[in-house]
């Protein structure tokens, strides 16, 4: 029932206004970091690939059924996230139904949320995704996989998934920092082309949750 409900919301925004949300977690994590980065790719999804998102994301919270009217839900943070069962079920439901996630490491997220990806998908491990992966050559390439847009501990950045049915449905980014690269200039006073990089990159994602 979720999946065909899904679908039709999916459906139905053809020709329409789309919309996107934040993730709104409990555990004392900063789940509204980077508040300037989801408008900011909006906008630059709109104007290149033409899709047509609203300017302001939503905010959502894991055990809402309002999760299943947005295709594309982003997680962001530097401390503590728990899921709770209910917010494991809804979570887990709603991206088998056809939802994506994208959770992007802020930096200090990883220790905590890949033990809450695990509640989701116990049997699923996390699998870095190769370069030649969808995500990352349509409609922009990058040939090397995932960029580099912030440095945090000097590792190279990497982009891990949980598939199903060859979908990628949850996408984690780690040593990266896309929302920071989203963020409006002044906030981290990134060179014009690390902002570009990044939110080629995240047009990218969107791109794929449109088209697949």
């Amino acid at each position: 029932m979720k999946k065909i409900l899904f679908a039709f919301l999916l459906i139905s925004t053809i020709g329409f206004s789309q919309e996107i949300a934040l993730l709104k977690y409990n555990g004392g994590g900063d789940w509204y970091a980077n508040p300037t980065s989801l408008p900011n790719l909006i906008k630059y999804s709109n104007q290149t690939i033409k899709t047509t998102i609203k300017s302001k994301p939503a905010t959502v919270e894991p055990s809402s059924p309002d999760l299943f009217s947005y295709p594309f839900i982003h997680m962001t943070g530097h401390g503590n996230v728990v899921f709770s069962d209910s917010d494991v079920e809804n979570l887990r439901n709603y991206l088998l139904s056809g939802g994506f996630l994208h959770i992007d490491d802020n930096y200090g997220l990883n220790e905590f949320v890949q033990k809450e990806i695990k509640k989701i998908f116990p049997n699923n491990n996390l699998v870095e995704i190769p370069a030649n992966h969808p995500i990352f050559q349509t409609p922009n390439n990058f040939p090397g996989g995932l960029p580099k847009i912030h440095e945090h501990d000097g590792k190279r950045p990497q982009a891990f998934g949980v598939f199903e049915n060859n979908r990628l449905i949850l996408l984690y980014t780690y040593e990266c920092d896309l929302g920071d690269g989203w963020e409006d200039p002044e906030v981290n006073n990134d060179p014009k082309e690390v902002r570009e990089k990044a939110l080629k990159m995240g047009t990218n994602i969107l791109n794929y949750i449109f088209n697949n």
